[in-house]
């Protein structure tokens, strides 16, 4: 790997050599496809290939050539994980029982990136439905993670965490529903954005409905918050989107954390288990922004059990997923998808409403607690990436003990929340930790993750050492 490789630049880095032509987006999107087609074969981070990257690589190298980019990301590489509808390609989510028409319209999301002349090389794989961690699903396969080929990278979004990892692009979309961004981007050494509800808009809303958000994994913080400035634009479609705010969300983000309360929380409304390098990341983290001026203390928001609010949630999701698939190719699906659906999904009515009623305990736990804090530092994952051909067994155990206990609770509060590496173990994977902010303080939960990044700069990925070609994994 070197400096001088486009693959390895970050969004801004080719911005800022497209302005000055001294690269070109077909320069560097051949760059990108060169090591697509290098390790690919056993990082398995697309579920489809778009046949018009080029083309438009083109198109954008036209529009530098006449001083008139369309966009803040013309001709920047991204991907856009297959949860999500982009138009002339079907949205398989990882599954063996959905159906192969393309889609018409693009989701807004998608639509963001593509207003903003971002180049789309293709969509990255999914679990099933998205639905649970390990990153694996029935329609593609096992997705391995560059950093070590033995290890998942992580789920739901399993290719774009991969992808970015392997530097597929700088730019990735993912969706997270109870941290289907935010670890696959700690298990990576990602950027993984979880916005506040409503921030990015969603169409069609998917089987997680009210507590699922789109976002960015990307390679720096910067970066993402370019992005996130893309798709952060008001939608019809979206009746929960929030008004168009045009700002550039870079903006601010130097600021530092000088004079910020933070917040160190070590319970969820329950014990989430923490291994002893994820604890001593953590304490590390907490030290790097005490030392740049942070006012950082050790409290407790005082959450209910979210383990008892995000099961209920989960459950529901994946009886609506089951419901909707004909008997006959049930079958199809990943076992465990069932198992779930069986666990909770014929709730009454009344149980899912004391559900939702809980939730909104724990959103207001949140705001409260917010008001002394600007800022809450938790853990990310129990541990780093675990075997990639793990199987999946006790999938409601699995979720709060081995999968997602430190991040579903910020989607049931629809808060900001963003996973930023600081650290590799022993055996050379990345870990990470969340930087969350009340709700609609994004720019807040930027600042931090910001500040913690350039405590924290941490080598790429490199599948030239760490990887196999097919046939070797």
């Amino acid at each position: 790997m070197t400096e001088t490789d486009p693959a390895l630049m970050s969004a801004e880095t080719l911005l800022g050599l497209y302005a000055r032509r001294r690269l070109s987006p077909v320069e560097a999107l051949k760059a990108v496809m060169e090591r697509v087609a290098r390790y690919n074969p056993w990082v398995n981070a697309f579920a489809a290939m778009n046949p018009r990257a080029l083309a438009a690589a083109g198109e954008s190298e036209a529009r530098w050539a006449a001083g008139r980019p369309i966009g803040p990301l013309d001709g920047v590489p991204a991907t856009v994980k297959d949860l999500l509808n982009m138009a002339g390609f079907p949205t398989r989510r990882g599954s063996r029982t959905t159906d192969a028409t393309p889609a018409s319209e693009d989701a807004p999301a998608v639509m963001g990136l593509k207003e903003s002349g971002a180049v789309i090389i293709g969509k990255t794989t999914t679990t099933e439905f998205g639905w649970k961690s390990p990153g694996d699903c029935p329609l593609h396969g096992i997705t391995r993670n560059p950093w070590n080929p033995q290890r998942t990278p992580g789920g739901s979004s399993s290719g774009a965490g991969a992808a970015g990892a392997a530097c597929f692009g700088p730019l990735h979309i993912g969706t997270d529903a109870g941290g289907s961004i935010r670890i696959p981007a700690a298990y990576c050494g990602l950027v993984g954005v979880k916005p506040s509800f409503g921030r990015i808009p969603q169409w069609p809303l998917g089987a997680f409905g009210h507590v699922a958000v789109a976002g960015p994994m990307t390679r720096t913080v910067r970066d993402a918050a370019l992005m996130f400035g893309a798709m952060a634009r008001h939608d019809l479609r979206d009746p929960y989107a929030l008004p168009d705010d045009p700002r550039d969300w870079r903006s601010g983000i130097e600021d530092g954390v000088a004079g910020l309360r933070v917040a160190l929380v070590r319970r969820m409304g329950f014990e989430p288990p923490l291994d002893a390098d994820g604890v001593a990341v953590l304490d590390g983290a907490a030290r790097m922004l005490e030392e740049q001026g942070a006012i950082v203390e050790e409290a407790d928001p005082g959450l209910p059990d979210t383990r008892a609010i995000f099961g209920r949630v989960w459950s529901v999701a994946m009886a609506r997923v089951v419901a909707t698939i004909p008997q006959e190719k049930r079958e199809l699906l990943d076992a465990g998808i069932l198992d779930v659906a069986r666990r909770d999904g014929d709730m009454a009515a009344v149980d899912y409403l004391a559900a939702e009623a809980m939730r909104l305990e724990a959103a207001h736990a949140m705001a409260r607690f917010h008001q002394r804090y600007d800022l809450v530092l938790t853990a990310c994952t129990p541990t780093a990436a675990f075997a990639a051909d793990q199987p999946t067994l006790k999938p409601a155990e699995a979720l709060w003990r081995d999968w997602a206990p430190w991040t579903f609770a910020f989607n049931l509060t629809r808060q900001p929340s963003i996973s930023v590496p600081v650290a590799l173990d022993g055996e050379g994977m990345p870990r990470a930790v969340q930087v969350v902010a009340a709700l609609y303080r994004d720019d807040l939960a930027f600042r931090g993750a910001r500040a913690l990044e350039r405590a924290a700069t941490l080598p790429l990925a490199n599948p030239a050492e760490t990887g196999q070609m097919s046939g070797k994994a």
